[in-house]
């Protein structure tokens, strides 16, 4: 079965893409895929969401148990997982490190934000706290098959300077089926502004990330990085609160 279209992403000028490397991929899934998951996807309160944030830098609830995926879900993430979609995805970035899944998805899996979910900008952990690999590449495909431009939820790529963001570069809407491939060594990106998605729908997407053996220079860090909204700048308690969340 096919669960990728692979056949149909270009990445060319992929590495050149500012203001860190990514891809913006329409029709990532097979309409069959995507539309079968988007039936699965469970709504916000349901078990197979284990993590749940609901704080001034964190609204939203997720879950990466493998028993508590789908059919349809548990297919797509095994072939995200899998030897044959790594390879292809380091031959197609041209990439020289071997790339390897994370099969724990940690941190990954379901992701929901419902009315008024946030996310503030961050950068990723760099280390894997378990595999001991550095994270350098995230997947995430948006579930959200009645979204509406004017909802919000858009996915924020930044600019930085010295280890922190500066100026927002770019916005991504959450369209059903849209993917956004990118380098998590330099991507500070967010979802800042709280969606404003109508009672009863929410920001839906599945995430998965990809791991090399460390380079050099790799942080050692295995925890994001969050920084405060422009709204907190100031607010002591919230930037220490962002301190906090980056520590073990």
């Amino acid at each position: 079965m096919k669960i990728v279209n692979t056949d149909q992403i270009n990445f060319e000028g992929f590495w050149e893409q500012k203001p860190f490397p990514h891809l913006v991929i329409d029709n990532f899934f097979t309409d069959e895929v995507a539309q079968e998951i988007a039936k699965e996807f469970p709504a916000p309160g349901s078990p197979a969401f284990s993590a749940l944030y609901n704080n001034p830098i964190e609204v939203k609830q997720a879950g990466n148990h493998w028993d508590k995926f789908p059919s349809m879900t548990y297919k797509a993430f095994f072939y995200l997982s899998s030897h044959q979609f790594t390879s292809y995805l380091q031959q197609a970035l041209e990439f020289k490190k071997e790339i390897y899944a994370d099969y724990g998805l940690h941190g990954g899996g379901f992701h929901t934000h419902p009315t008024g979910g946030l996310l503030n900008v961050h950068l990723d952990y760099s280390i894997h706290p378990k595999l001991g690999l550095q994270r350098k590449f995230n997947i995430i495909v948006y579930i959200n098959p009645r979204y509406q431009t004017g909802w919000g939820g858009e996915l924020g790529l930044w600019n930085s300077e010295d280890g922190k963001p500066t100026t927002l570069a770019k916005t991504v809407e959450p369209v059903f089926n849209r993917a956004v491939l990118f380098e998590t060594t330099t991507g500070w990106h967010g979802l800042e502004i709280p969606n404003k998605f109508p009672e009863g729908e929410s920001r839906n997407s599945l995430a998965i990330y990809y791991m090399i053996e460390p380079d050099a220079d790799a942080d050692p860090r295995v925890r994001a990085l969050f920084a405060p909204s422009e709204a907190q700048k100031g607010d002591v308690e919230i930037e220490e609160f962002c301190k906090q969340r980056s520590k073990l």
